[in-house]
């Protein structure tokens, strides 16, 4: 375990894309951490502000060509998919501590991982990695030395079904999530037409319908985790006209009769020493509730009508979703508080 008043040294691979922006954002403010290297092809030798104007007033600080050979306490690695799992083996050799936030590390099962993205190349790695989700596996993201970061729509949708499923009170085959992201979940470097200013203002679109979304597997897996069960769901993701934020509405059958009250006292218990997850007693939660946070705001309602329950989870995807929640697992892994660097709250309005 690290002391608490140690610095960590850092770097982040994939600097200049929207998570490694929010990573670098986040760790020039951290207490108990030294960035000393920020990766970019793109932006190699220029500044941090050339690709993110806000840092300007931070730091001079220029990114670089390549790691190097430092043994890093800690490095991000913040690229595409297929990236990581060729780094990670040498990277671990040095000593370094890894979180990925890429789907590299996100399945034990490679198989699964070939059928949505492609063969692994790291197969020994991808069973020993944690999935990084700390409100349900920090005592495993503790001791690990390789962190799989959860995607986006994975973190608000687990959060937000996981006490219903441990307690078997839904039938897992009628679960249903529809979920509404912002369009810096596609990443900075998609340029394709659906994400241009005058097709996205003003408009909602449904896209990868019909279980073709590379977060349904994901979702999933985690979930039958928790079931003892293979669960397998219906995931509609939705783009929309703002800039950041994950709103996932769940729905599932009830297997029995449950209260509202029963509902929230569930998840009261569940999540009661979990800094970042707010179980919303009266209010229904909204993205600009947890905008710029780490958090996770969960609303529920039993609908005694239809016999069904409707879960609302609510996360900023760079932060929650991507950067805070990687952050959070350093945290975890090195012995640091699991708020440290963490705790600012929401941009408002």
């Amino acid at each position: 375990m690290i002391s608490e008043n140690r610095v960590l040294k850092v770097a982040v691979v994939g600097a200049s894309g929207y998570g490694g922006g929010e990573l670098l954002r986040l760790l020039l403010a951290h207490p108990s951490v030294e960035l000393c290297c920020a990766v970019s092809q793109t932006y190699a030798n220029k500044p941090l502000y050339e690709a993110w104007p806000g840092l300007a007033h931070v730091t001079p600080m220029t990114f670089s060509q390549e790691l190097g050979d430092t043994a890093y306490d800690i490095v991000f690695l913040a690229q595409e998919n297929g990236k990581a799992m060729h780094s990670a083996t040498g990277l671990l050799a040095r000593g370094c501590k890894i979180v990925d936030l890429s789907a590299d590390f996100r399945f034990h099962d490679t198989s699964l991982y070939a059928e949505w993205y492609s063969t692994h190349a790291a197969p020994d790695l991808a069973a020993e990695a944690v999935y990084g989700l700390p409100e349900l596996f920090a005592s495993e993201i503790r001791g690990a030395r390789l962190v799989g970061n959860p995607g986006c729509y994975p973190t608000a949708s687990i959060l937000g079904l996981a006490p219903l499923v441990k307690r078997g009170v839904v039938d897992t085959a009628s679960i249903i999530i529809d979920a509404k992201s912002g369009v810096s979940g596609a990443g900075r470097a998609k340029f394709g037409l659906d994400y241009h200013y005058p097709e996205v203002e003003g408009s909602v679109s449904a896209y990868k319908i019909a279980g073709t979304h590379r977060h349904t597997p994901e979702i999933e897996s985690i979930l039958s985790k928790f079931a003892n069960n293979n669960v397998t769901l219906t995931f509609t993701p939705h783009l929309m006209p703002m800039t950041r934020g994950i709103l996932a509405t769940c729905y599932a059958k009830l297997n029995g009769s449950l209260s509202n009250a029963e509902l929230v006292e569930m998840y009261l218990q569940d999540y009661v020493d979990t800094p970042f997850v707010v179980v919303c007693e009266d209010r229904l939660p909204a993205t600009k509730h947890v905008l710029g946070t780490n958090a996770c705001h969960i609303g529920l309602r039993v609908d005694e009508r239809a016999g069904r329950v409707t879960v609302i989870s609510v996360i900023d995807n760079l932060n929650k979703g991507a950067a805070g929640q990687a952050i959070q697992n350093m945290n975890l892994m090195t012995g640091l508080c699991e708020t440290a660097g963490l705790l600012g709250g929401g941009i408002w309005p």
